[in-house]
């Protein structure tokens, strides 16, 4: 069966008929419609209310959005309600509830008995035979309930799915038997995770220990791998039930969610989420980032970028905020450059989490597009300016395609890794994390206007890019160290930092030169590492001053040019940012964590080299440019102003039309940006 997206481009919000204080649905829904909102999502998040007791389904919240949606010619996403368990499952099974993996104290959670107690959302064992019984009759009852409406376009699986950091024993035996099935014998097993150490060796199946007090790197990431493939099989289970019912032209999504640092930061790493997308037909992302005159745009390009590489096509924005926390609430117009930031990245959709501000439990402060008087106020109008210049332009924006010259190879693996063998000084409590380098690396080329795709570590042909870069790959088959030697062999361009090639798969530190098998490829090799307070980079303009922390490695050099050294006199002789050329290809090597401002003069530099002729355009943060190419093959080039002053910007091109205005533009007209502004220039090709 064919499943996509729809058109046009999704605009809308979460809507809970449930969670109203009073009688107000076809109200809304005329708000919402008046807005330019043509999308609402429902149900994902009441399982309590659909099935108040095992086996008595409850639809008529269900039934009501539907209908007033219908009525009011709005389409609608339904979501599987199985990441918030009902009261009655925790009485029944108390084993449903998960085991954490550390501390009597998780996020708030108080525990019982090992396990936690009923209360948070996501709390839950997600392969406990109980709960998947429980939660396979709710998807059924559902499906065979909506299955028939016509205004229902897509399925969300499940909520922003994750492991939860699950220890339970039911999962430690599952990791046991994987483990068996991947090295065949504990002698074999032994000696790759090195557990002779401390006396670890394990002689016995029956003696494997509990993981959670483990201290051996080795097998506490091996853990997290295994429970990675886990939400994959919860994601492939649920799309299994659902795709029973799918209807042609209706899609499946799942909104994938990103590390957390008070906002939408990194890598998640309780989520393969190149192995989850292919439980879903449209990739489907969280997104939440500050605002005010913290606003940058960084998380809304870097998780459009993630998302849109899961399936190398568009994707949906299933929640982001359109006031969220009050430090959070927007400045005027930031809304409007939000949106179609999302929508430069490669976004098919924005929708807000969610409709009016909650008057009641956690999220009480969490505002919506409505206030908690849920009259429409300044964020209304300006949802609804929007909605109207996005029904009016989507014929132009939507399907945009993008064709990037430089990848990011990021990895979930290495991130396991470092979070057990932590860089940087931890008894001054300093940890550099596998996602301060590798957004410390893409916010360099994202301020650069260098945009980038994302690629997994089971990749195994590079040339598709001019230019790749490899942040902190700490564990890496040596197979995927073959395909980047070859790719640089061959002609490409490869930047790669500190802690790359320092383990095998098994995190299991290589015993030859470091970096391991990438030697001749940035012609250097290092015995030692330091932290050395107070250090500084010296050598070409663009690296001279800086400011090292946390990591510094000396590296020798064999054939590589020295860009930059060490100012303290003890490390003066080692070298720190290298260049070499090896083959037809050029690599780059950062041997230390310095100063972003720093890094982004380097990166300008290597663009310079290694991108010639993709850059038409002078011109960086807070002047940010997005590029693609929309469903007519027309060449779209988004302007963004993440400043609260005016901002220019030379048009480089053939004459277009800038889209907001119906201005016609020539090559080497200046476009003037509003504070937080939007400019859309259409090209035809």
């Amino acid at each position: 069966m064919k499943e996509h997206p729809v058109h046009p481009i999704l605009y809308g919000a979460a809507y809970y008929d449930e969670y109203m204080p009073c009688e107000r649905l076809a109200e809304d829904m005329k708000l919402i419609k008046e807005a330019g909102m043509n999308t609402i999502r429902i149900a994902e998040s009441t399982w309590g209310t659909m099935e108040p007791e095992r086996g008595h389904f409850d639809f008529s919240h269900v039934d009501r959005a539907l209908d007033a949606a219908e009525a009011h010619g709005l389409q609608v996403i339904v979501g599987t309600p199985t990441y918030a368990i009902p009261t009655w499952m925790a009485r029944e099974c108390p084993d449903v509830l998960l085991v954490p993996e550390a501390g009597p104290v998780r996020n708030g959670a108080v525990l019982d008995h090992g396990h936690e107690l009923y209360g948070r959302r996501q709390n839950m064992d997600i392969g406990h035979p109980y709960y998947r019984a429980c939660a396979e009759e709710m998807i059924r009852a559902l499906m065979e309930h909506v299955r028939d409406r016509r205004s229902i376009i897509g399925y969300q699986l499940d909520n922003e799915t994750k492991y939860y950091g699950n220890a339970n024993e039911r999962i430690q035996q599952a990791f046991r038997d994987w483990l068996k099935a991947r090295f065949g014998s504990l002698d074999a097993l032994n000696r790759a995770f090195g557990l002779n150490y401390w006396s670890n060796r394990i002689n016995s199946w029956e003696d494997f220990p509990d993981v959670r007090g483990t201290i051996n790197a080795s097998l506490a990431s091996a853990f997290d791998e295994f429970r990675r493939t886990t939400v994959k099989e919860f994601l492939m289970w649920q799309a299994g039930i659902v795709r029973e019912y799918l209807r042609e032209g209706q899609f499946i999504t799942q909104n994938f969610d990103y590390a957390w640092r008070g906002w939408s930061f990194g890598l998640q790493p309780q989520v393969d989420h190149f192995q989850c997308a292919e439980a879903v037909s449209l990739a489907g992302v969280d997104i939440y980032h500050p605002t005010q005159s913290a606003l940058t745009g960084t998380e809304i390009a870097f998780g459009g970028d993630i998302s849109r590489s899961l399936k190398q096509k568009n994707y949906l924005v299933v929640e982001t905020e359109a006031q969220g926390f009050p430090q959070w609430t927007p400045y005027p117009g930031q809304l409007r450059l939000q949106t179609f930031s999302h929508l430069a990245s490669g976004a098919c959709g924005v929708m807000y989490w969610h409709w009016h501000s909650l008057h009641n439990s956690w999220e009480t402060y969490w505002k919506g597009v409505l206030s908690h008087d849920l009259k429409p106020g300044r964020i209304y109008r300006e949802v609804q300016g929007v909605g109207r210049e996005m029904a009016r332009l989507s014929t132009h924006l939507q399907g945009l395609r993008k064709k990037n010259r430089v990848a990011m190879l990021v990895s979930n693996e290495a991130h396991s890794a470092h979070e057990h063998h932590p860089i940087g000084d931890v008894l001054r409590k300093r940890d550099l994390k596998y996602n301060d380098v590798m957004r410390w690396l893409y916010d360099a080329f994202y301020r650069s206007n260098i945009e980038c795709d994302f690629l997994p570590p089971t990749t195994r042909d590079f040339h598709a890019y001019d230019l790749v870069l490899v942040p902190a790959l700490y564990t890496a088959e040596e197979a995927l160290l073959d395909a980047l030697k070859q790719y640089v062999a061959d002609g490409g361009h490869l930047l790669a930092t500190f802690k790359t090639g320092f383990t095998d798969e098994n995190v299991k530190v290589w015993h030859d030169d470091q970096p391991h098998h990438l030697t001749e490829v940035f012609g250097l090799r290092y015995q030692e590492f330091t932290d050395t307070p107070e250090m500084r980079l010296q050598g070409e303009e663009s690296l001279s001053g800086a400011a090292c922390s946390d990591w510094e490695e000396l590296l020798i050099p064999t054939t590589a040019k020295v860009l930059a050294s060490y100012d303290n006199p003890a490390w003066q002789s080692y070298a720190a940012v290298t260049e070499n050329a090896y083959g037809k290809g050029t690599a780059w090597y950062l041997g230390c964590y310095f100063s972003p401002s720093h890094l982004e003069q380097f990166v300008r530099a290597v663009i310079a080299k290694a991108l010639p002729a993709i850059r038409p355009y002078d011109a960086v943060f807070p002047r940010i440019i997005r590029t693609g190419y929309n469903a007519a093959g027309h060449r779209l080039t988004y302007y963004l102003n993440y400043s609260d002053t005016e901002q220019s910007i030379a048009y480089a091109g053939r004459a277009a039309k800038e889209l907001t205005t119906g201005w016609q533009v020539e090559d080497g007209n200046v476009l003037t940006l509003r504070p937080w502004g939007v400019r859309i220039v259409e090209e035809d090709v």
